[in-house]
């Protein structure tokens, strides 16, 4: 993590790890920063507001570095519900279908996981910013509307299955950009056969960014003020 020394100069670039709170968009953190340090600032890789963990900021000129962050494979913990499907696909949205959840033990459970691993084509949401022939899912999505949406090919690396009680599954998912962690909720659920949405996600790390490093607004507050000059 690139760490603040006395005067730093934002305006010359810095990569900032930052814990966005649950309940708070990605953009939400930006535009408190930039208000902070007063220069340019953007974000590698948006994080769902009903998500919290870690958000990479890019002050100055270290924006120029947020492509290259994006590409970075990312780590997930998520909570799973079964037997609810949302429009969303994860806690936030409606529910349009209920079904009964089946009997399973957690082996089976990590058999259906086990099945996403490697390299998958995901639907997105239709709640999500992706483009469709030059609009925002999700504005297609507040008309009422669902749309035909193409599978994005992604990488996922590896899903551990770290608890089991019907009818919640908690994951850990190490995977590629442009993986919706909800989609993948969306579609074990469908595998199982009784459907599934995302309950919570916490982005626990980005390349070598981890969340027991990232800094919440207070803590970079207080280190902004404490690296002022004095008199």
């Amino acid at each position: 993590m690139i760490w603040l020394e006395k005067e730093f100069d934002f305006k010359a670039g810095a990569i900032l790890n930052f814990a966005k709170p649950e309940g708070k968009s990605s953009f939400w953190v930006v535009k408190k920063v930039r208000r902070i340090i007063q220069t340019k600032v953007g974000h590698a890789g948006t994080l769902d507001p009903f998500a919290s963990g870690v958000l990479l900021l890019c002050t100055g000129k270290a924006t120029k570095q947020v492509a290259s962050l994006m590409d970075m494979p990312k780590i997930y913990v998520g909570e799973i519900a079964l037997g609810v499907t949302t429009n969303t696909d994860d806690v936030t949205g409606e529910c349009v279908e209920k079904k009964n959840v089946p009997d399973l033990n957690i082996q089976e459970i990590k058999d259906v996981c086990n099945k996403f691993v490697g390299e998958i084509n995901q639907i997105p949401p239709m709640f999500s910013a992706k483009k469709v022939q030059g609009r925002r899912l999700y504005k297609i999505a507040r008309t009422g509307k669902v749309i035909e949406r193409k599978p994005n090919l992604v990488f996922i690396e590896n899903i551990e299955v770290l608890s089991y009680e019907k009818p919640n599954i908690k994951i850990k998912v190490k995977c590629s950009k442009g993986t919706y962690i909800r989609a993948l909720a969306r579609d074990i659920g469908e595998h199982i056969g009784c459907g599934g949405h995302l309950k919570s996600l916490i982005r626990t790390q980005i390349g070598e960014f981890k969340i027991e490093d990232s800094l919440n607004l207070e803590q970079f507050q207080n280190k902004i003020i404490d690296t002022q000059p004095s008199g």
